[in-house]
């Protein structure tokens, strides 16, 4: 109980009471009994409210990605396997008259086409979540596509789907690339895919393409030969350097500043590439077969 203080009336002219004689507020030096107020909530109970709180949505999530686990495998097994890639990626070059495998693919290829294509290759697991929510915000927004399928996705297409798009088509691409990523090395995935690429020109697979633009075979492709041709696949007929050299020019330096930006070369090295001669050829050299 608290005391407060307050002025006796004016009208009390007596420190005693009138009717029972008992003593005024002056007598009691001004001040009265006061009732406490409500009491208020303490801070234990709003920290239990707040536990609870996250102790539902936590379970929320948990919930939901239980749901979302039982839908994925479910999507995983409805899907067909990935154990005849090879089988396709042999199929397919037999029908363009390719030789398969073809050779290794060469190390400034591969980081050429990491760099431009799908620079989280040897990290991720056959999808790229970023480029993946970076692609959906970009299309809910009305924007532009801005790419974003991974090496497995663009082979799980080439291989099984060509042709096929859209929001289905696409969902199936990500999950066979997922199949893709959990059935072969890393290394497998950049030869078949080297082996089943159009590269413009006619030119299918990677030693077809370097033999025909360059005269030379892959293990000797300089910087700018591998930009140029690593740039190739994502649109072979616009880039073909032979038809349209200023475009395939444009994309080799976007190769090249992909390659510093991912420092596979020093801003430098990209630099220093880009101004040597790239040597084209029209078709196939001499001693350079387009099959081995």
């Amino acid at each position: 109980m608290a005391l407060r203080a307050r002025e006796a009336p004016e009208r009390a002219s007596s420190p005693y009471c009138p009717h029972c004689g008992s003593p005024t507020l002056e007598e009691l030096g001004g001040l009265e009994w006061e009732s406490p107020g409500p009491a208020r909530p303490g801070k234990p109970r709003r920290r239990r409210h707040r536990l609870r709180r996250i102790r539902r949505f936590l379970a929320m999530l948990m919930a939901l990605g239980v749901l979302g686990g039982i839908i994925f495998a479910g999507l995983m097994f409805v899907t067909p396997p990935v154990t005849n890639a090879p089988a396709l990626a042999r199929a397919w070059d037999e029908a363009h008259h390719v030789a398969y495998p073809g050779p290794p693919v060469p190390g400034r290829f591969a980081a050429s086409l990491v760099a431009t294509e799908d620079h989280r290759f040897y990290s991720e697991a056959g999808i790229d979540p970023f480029a993946l929510a970076r692609v959906s915000v970009s299309g809910i927004l009305g924007g532009p596509d801005q790419g974003g399928s991974t090496l497995y996705q663009q082979l799980a297409r080439l291989l099984y789907m060509p042709g096929q798009a859209g929001l289905l088509g696409t969902g199936e691409q990500i999950l066979l690339g997922i199949k893709l990523d959990f059935s072969y090395p890393k290394a497998q995935i950049l030869q078949m895919y080297a082996d089943v690429a159009y590269f413009g020109h006619g030119f299918y697979g990677l030693n077809a393409a370097s033999c025909g633009y360059f005269g030379v075979k892959p293990a000797t492709l300089s910087w700018p030969q591998a930009a140029v041709l690593a740039g190739l696949v994502q649109a072979p007929s616009a880039y073909d350097p032979l038809a349209h050299l200023a475009a395939a020019r444009a994309r080799e330096q976007h190769v090249l500043a992909r390659l510093a930006a991912t420092r596979a070369l020093s801003p430098a090295q990209a630099e220093r590439a880009y101004k040597q001669p790239l040597h084209l050829v029209a078709g196939k050299a001499a001693g350079c077969p387009a099959s081995h």
